[in-house]
């Protein structure tokens, strides 16, 4: 079977039991422990994977769908999944020089779920500009201490991709990226999570005072930064975009479903009978095919990438996040009363992609490099 027909196949098995917990997720802040085993279990967590690790082998197009999917189901499991196979794709590309068979492996099967550990207070959403660094212990560790602000799957997750300053390094480009066992010894999560959406992704801040091998290293000495720029933005912002249209997808369907059968009974008449409410869900509807369809170009760009696929990635993950806010505002302004109270799930969905755009690299730093690209100027 195409690896296409069979993400869509595993998708259908395990996006009806991710719907139905996505609730209870929100309501209690939970981490979905069922929902990613349930992907696990289908192959899902290895949808990136390379077959030789287990792995599905799917590209950027397949990866986009499959995040589509599961955001449309439920917000807090598209973000755990994102964060899973971005740290995925990192450790693919450039494996650590010890243990990389058995790493793959675990995170194509679930047997260990991962997550990226980069963003930091001191250069905040700036994620490719650690402000830690790693200091060299002997011939063959270093140590790391560092405040990461936002992890997702903070206590959850068994694998950490962290970022530092490289020993030597002269400027925040300079950096390394080491795969950070959560249970190591200097690894301590402070605090929860209570944010307004996404509620049960468990992101929390993370203090690192770790020392690691130099196998723990991805890739060559001082290549952090260009393993952010070449694998984790280009994946990430995929992903993150797909997750916010995978939301704003499920809040417009449902406001037209309420539209098409609420009826005005003293008027004999459904909302959708109102002009100005057609309007709206055809001015929605058109917003999101658009950036569907801006977002399957860019994944396109990813897998088979040209002169303009920086450029592509730099704008999707902006105008997708900003669209997101659109289209689910039209949804609850559709809906109204019934749009802003639970019934729908509208609301969530809502909640859920405000995060996309205040994510690093965050909309108005992206169309900031957009603008930079645009012009011919140097990024950094």
């Amino acid at each position: 079977m195409a690896v296409t027909g069979a993400v869509k196949q595993r998708l259908e098995q395990v996006l009806p039991g991710i719907r139905a917990g996505a609730e209870a997720v929100d309501r209690d802040g939970a981490f979905p422990e069922d929902q990613v085993r349930a992907l696990a279990d289908s192959g899902l967590l290895g949808l990136i994977s390379s077959p030789e690790s287990g792995g599905m082998g799917a590209g950027p197009v397949e990866f986009v769908e499959a995040m589509l999917g599961v955001a449309g189901a439920c917000g807090s499991t598209s973000m755990v999944y994102l964060m899973h196979l971005s740290a995925t794709a990192v450790t693919s590309a450039a494996p650590p020089s010890a243990g990389a068979a058995e790493l793959q492996a675990d995170l194509a099967s679930g047997a260990k779920l991962g997550t990226l550990a980069f963003s930091e207070k001191g250069s905040r959403s700036h994620f490719w500009a650690p402000v830690s660094k790693a200091v060299r212990r002997d011939g063959e560790s270093v140590t790391i201490g560092a405040d990461k602000s936002w992890v997702t799957s903070a206590t959850k997750a068994d694998v950490y991709v962290a970022s530092a300053l490289a020993p030597a390094g002269e400027g925040p480009t300079d950096s390394n990226l080491y795969v950070v066992d959560r249970e190591a010894a200097g690894v301590n999560v402070l605090g929860s999570f209570d944010g307004v959406g996404l509620r049960g992704n468990d992101s929390a801040p993370v203090r690192l005072d770790v020392e690691v091998s130099d196998g723990a290293r991805l890739g060559n000495e001082s290549g952090g930064f260009g393993l952010m720029m070449q694998v984790v933005l280009p994946w990430f912002c995929l992903g993150n975009s797909a997750v916010t249209l995978g939301l704003s997808r499920s809040a417009l369907e449902a406001a037209i479903e309420h539209a098409s059968g609420s009826r005005l009974e003293h008027l004999d008449s459904s909302l959708a009978d109102l002009p100005t409410i057609r309007a709206y869900l055809a001015k929605g509807w058109a917003d999101l095919t658009a950036h569907e369809a801006l977002l399957r170009e860019t994944a396109a760009k990813v897998a088979a990438p040209d002169d303009t696929t920086v450029l592509a990635v730099l704008t999707a993950k902006a105008a997708c996040n900003e669209a997101a806010l659109r289209i689910t505002d039209t949804a609850m302004r559709v809906a109204g009363g019934a749009g802003f109270s639970k019934q729908l799930s509208i609301e969530r969905f809502a909640r859920d992609a405000r995060a996309g755009f205040v994510m690093a690299p965050t909309s108005d730093a992206l169309f900031d490099f957009a603008g930079r690209a645009l012009c011919g100027m140097d990024l950094f």
